[in-house]
C-alpha cells in the first residue's frame, strides 16, 4: 500500500523560504511521477511542480518559476520542494502526490486526476 507523508510546512514572512519534503512507503521496485499541488481556501487544487521517476525531467507552473524548486532521492523515496522568495499568494495546503501508471514518466496535464496517490497535506502560510 502506498503512503505519502508530507513534511515542513509552518509559518514564514514574506521573502522567506521553507523546503517541503514528502516521505513515500509502499514504492519499492515501483516507477513513479511525483508531484506538489496546492489547495489555497475556496479554490481548486493547483499542480505546482512535477518531477519523473529519473530526476532529470521537471515541470513548474509559471507562477512559482524560479522561487520553486523539486527534486528527489529515491535511495529515501523521499520527494522535496525548496520554496524561496514566498509571497503571500503561496500561502496554502502543500500535498505531494504519485502517479505509478506511466512507468516513471510524468503526464503533460497538471490534472489531480493523473495521480491516484495523495498524502494529507502540510499547511504553508506566507504572511507580509
Amino acid at each position: 500500500q502506498v503512503q505519502l507523508v508530507e513534511s515542513g510546512g509552518g509559518s514564514v514572512q514574506a521573502g522567506g523560504s521553507l523546503r517541503l519534503s514528502c516521505a513515500a512507503s509502499g514504492v519499492n521496485g515501483s516507477r513513479y511521477c511525483m508531484a506538489w499541488f496546492r489547495q489555497a481556501p475556496g479554490l481548486e487544487r493547483e499542480g505546482v511542480a512535477r518531477i519523473n521517476y529519473w530526476g532529470d525531467v521537471t515541470y513548474y507552473t509559471v507562477s512559482i518559476k524560479g522561487r520553486f524548486t523539486i527534486s528527489k532521492d529515491n535511495a529515501k523515496s523521499t520527494l522535496y520542494q525548496q520554496m524561496n522568495s514566498l509571497n503571500t499568494g503561496d500561502t496554502a495546503m502543500y500535498y505531494c502526490a504519485a502517479d505509478l501508471t506511466r512507468g516513471g514518466f510524468c503526464g503533460t496535464s497538471r490534472s489531480p486526476t493523473d495521480f491516484e496517490h495523495w498524502g494529507q497535506g502540510t499547511q504553508v502560510t506566507v504572511s507580509s
